[in-house]
């Protein structure tokens, strides 16, 4: 299984650099990289890459050059943190989100780019150019609207549904539940196969911290992507069996199986051209800041 090398940076700064200063030698990111088969030139293009999109700053050190989050890094990390290592739906206050626009022709770009961020923040497509969701999102649309500077082409509410659907059927036309039930029944398949090889390879002194590493930032990389599909509905608006509740517990225990040893290996690369400052080891991962890209 081949990795996009920006999109593994990311994973590692949310599940690793972020815990450790945010900021890394690109030296000790390459020594990274490298445990997945990545070369010091497409690591060297990835960042770049990722500085020009505003996600990292760089600042050097002598002959060094160290890469950090950026505050629109951070934020994003942060968001998703929550959301990736949050175990249980939450409840619904009963209120839906509306977001309604009508964006001119000549801003498609900004409008295709409005589309993927309410998606990425839980949005279903209710009707063409209006966007709902059962979240308490007031605060992401209102960044939203500024970020894009589409004040005069949006409207926003905040409201109940009467009729004559039901709320379960408004869920049905907004989001392919099913399809993402599927997506997360093959990801119980192939990681509960896998950690359960894992965890008798671990108990019998089989894999060494490196290969946790890699287990651990290659399970993140792979539930993370749940992140872009799957809106986080409160309970009330779930199948009762919902395979997303499942695969979250299976993720959380997997996550747990392999911590210790991966950050071990993580602070081993780490420490070797950078300020090693070691994170809280009561940390708990209901509190693990993330990113997606």
């Amino acid at each position: 299984m081949s990795f996009n090398t920006q999109s593994m940076i990311f994973t590692i700064y949310g599940d690793y650099i972020r815990h450790y200063g945010n900021k890394i030698w690109i030296g000790s990111l390459i020594r990274l990289l490298k445990e997945f088969g990545h070369n010091e030139q497409a690591v060297r293009v990835a960042v770049s890459r990722m500085v020009k999109q505003g996600w990292l700053q760089s600042e050097k050190k002598g002959n060094k050059s160290y890469y950090f989050l950026t505050p629109r890094g951070v934020n994003r990390m942060d968001e998703a943190g929550r959301r990736i290592f949050k175990l249980d739906p939450h409840e619904w206050d009963g209120k839906w989100r509306m977001l309604m626009y009508s964006i001119p022709e000549e801003k498609r770009q900004i409008r295709d780019d409005l589309r993927k961020e309410l998606l990425w923040s839980g949005f279903g497509s209710f009707t063409h150019s209006c966007w709902i969701s059962p979240n308490n999102l007031e605060k992401e649309v209102k960044l939203l609207i500024e970020k894009y500077e589409i004040e005069e082409f949006v409207d926003f509410f905040i409201a109940d549904y009467l009729g004559p659907k039901d709320n379960i059927q408004l869920v049905r036309r907004s989001w392919p539940l099913e399809e993402i039930e599927e997506k997360y029944e093959s990801f119980i398949t192939a990681y509960g196969k896998q950690f359960i090889v894992h965890q008798s390879l671990i108990h019998e002194g089989h894999m060494s911290n490196a290969d946790c590493f890699v287990e651990r930032t290659k399970l993140v990389h792979e539930y993370r992507k749940f992140l872009f599909i799957d809106p986080g509905l409160p309970k009330e608006l779930l199948p009762s069996m919902w395979n997303g509740n499942h695969a979250a517990l299976l993720f959380r225990q997997y996550y747990q199986l392999l911590a210790e040893p991966a950050s071990e290996f993580f602070e081993s690369v780490f420490e070797k051209g950078n300020d090693l400052r070691k994170k809280d080891k009561s940390y708990d991962a209901n509190d693990h800041p993330y990113i997606v890209n």
